[in-house]
């Protein structure tokens, strides 16, 4: 008798070893098409600039999200609006350089609403950066 008991609660312990198992790689299945779909997935942005600019860089779309393609406009007009396709995690970023930071103002606007802003020194001193608003 003891012996039937010992080998149906085995039994037991194994097929719930095996669930919680099964339970746990469709979880991490889950988490691994919602990493794929948030590094391929693409969205767009648009990087508005004005003041008296010198120079602008931005993240344009290109490279990889720990090291994106970063384009450069020299004397540009002003205001300056430039709309770019970026991918996955990679984080839009705009930053204007001015001899003259007290008027100048960098936006990040995604579907219509502004997710970064920055006025004077600290658009001078760090331009514009957001997290993608893909993640979630």
């Amino acid at each position: 008798m003891k012996r039937t008991v010992r080998t149906v609660v085995s039994a037991l312990a194994v097929t719930g070893l095996a669930l919680g198992l099964g339970a746990c790689s469709e979880a991490a299945e889950k988490a691994a098409d919602q990493v794929d779909k948030s590094v391929n997935e693409t969205y767009e942005v648009t990087y508005e600039v004005s003041g008296d600019i010198e120079s602008i860089d931005y993240h344009a779309g290109g490279g990889t999200a720990m090291e994106p393609k970063v384009e450069s406009e020299k004397k540009p007009a002003a205001p300056w609006k430039k709309t770019v396709t970026l991918k996955g995690v990679m984080p839009p970023a705009v930053m204007p350089i001015s001899l003259d930071p007290a008027g100048l103002t960098c936006k990040i606007v995604y579907q219509g609403k502004v997710i970064k802003e920055a006025k004077a020194e600290q658009a001078m001193a760090g331009g514009c950066v957001a997290v993608s608003p893909i993640v979630d």
